[in-house]
């Protein structure tokens, strides 16, 4: 079933390597690499020891966990999130998503990390980053928006999770060390076969959730307020977040699709008052920012109508 899941992901990252720069990360590569299938060279089986070393090292020894080593923590998580979730297999509506999103992230200071955006193939209402900068939004959170601007804060969101370290930051709490420490030693399971590599994707399965799991109310806060700022430096209406706040907040929470992101999240009510405290009119001058667009409703607009 993981090999499935894997080949499924090699096939369906291949819409996002079209927008990418040369030295973006190749999907399919660090999949193959998470898998084991990936041979080819030496050189990179020891890179991304040397990097689960130097991981190891800083978990044991609580030291600040650096640029190189929140690449390899986010690009296991992204194998694992892409082996779980592909990519929904639409090439325009992933380009379109990148460069959204990739315009977003320009805002930011750091313009040039490896920023790579999808969509996942999944119901569910939620969205995830890495500290590698891959950010993905689920299907079911998407078809839930109704506008580019809606999207732009989403992802303005995710983007400054990254920006501000905070998954590496829930890792390295003290509530997280022990399943750190595993997940790191799933990575190197992982590439092997068998029993080791189920036990190397519950172990960074483990970690995924540490990440999620541990981000504190703040640090959402932080997100949403950093993310409206991204936005309206990027062009779009930053109040967009306030109407994805508000539908979310429409929906039940006993609703299965929506379940994870309550549980991991401040509920709607509680971020629409503190953007209102922290925010309030002090970006009314970018309210007039771009909205709907005609290619979200081309490419977001066909999809909703396949759905039905």
């Amino acid at each position: 079933m993981i090999k499935h899941r894997i080949a499924q992901a090699l096939l369906l990252c291949a819409p996002l390597l079209c927008v990418q720069p040369a030295s973006a990360l190749d999907f399919n590569n660090l999949l193959k690499q998470m898998n084991g299938s990936d041979n080819s060279s030496s050189n990179k089986s020891d890179a991304i020891n040397a990097g689960i070393n130097a991981l190891k090292s800083a978990a044991e020894a609580n030291r600040t966990i650096g640029p190189e080593e929140e690449k390899t923590i986010g690009d296991g998580l992204a194998a694992n999130l892409l082996g779980g979730r592909p990519l929904v297999p639409n090439q325009p509506l992933q380009h379109y998503v990148n460069l959204v999103g990739r315009w977003v992230a320009d805002q930011s200071e750091l313009p040039k990390l490896d920023w790579r955006f999808g969509v996942t193939n999944d119901n569910d209402v939620n969205s995830f980053s890495t500290p590698g900068g891959a950010i993905l939004i689920t299907k079911g959170l998407l078809l839930k928006l109704r506008d580019e601007a809606e999207l732009a804060c989403i992802l303005g969101h995710e983007i400054t999770h990254t920006l501000k370290h905070h998954h590496t930051r829930a890792i390295q709490a003290a509530k997280g060390k022990d399943a750190f420490g595993q997940a790191l030693q799933g990575v190197v399971a992982y590439k092997g076969g068998g029993a080791k590599q189920q036990l190397g994707a519950n172990a960074i399965k483990g970690l995924a959730e540490v990440q999620v799991r541990g981000l504190d109310k703040k640090d959402e806060f932080e997100a949403d307020v950093n993310g409206m700022v991204l936005c309206a430096r990027a062009g779009y209406n930053p109040y967009a977040l306030v109407g994805v706040l508000q539908t979310l907040d429409a929906l039940n929470p006993q609703d299965g699709t929506v379940a994870l992101m309550f549980a991991t999240h401040p509920t709607p009510t509680e971020r629409l008052t503190k953007i209102d405290e922290i925010v309030g009119d002090k970006l009314d001058s970018y309210s007039q920012g771009i909205e709907e667009t005609a290619r979200f409703d081309a490419i977001v607009g066909k999809m909703e109508k396949a759905a039905k």
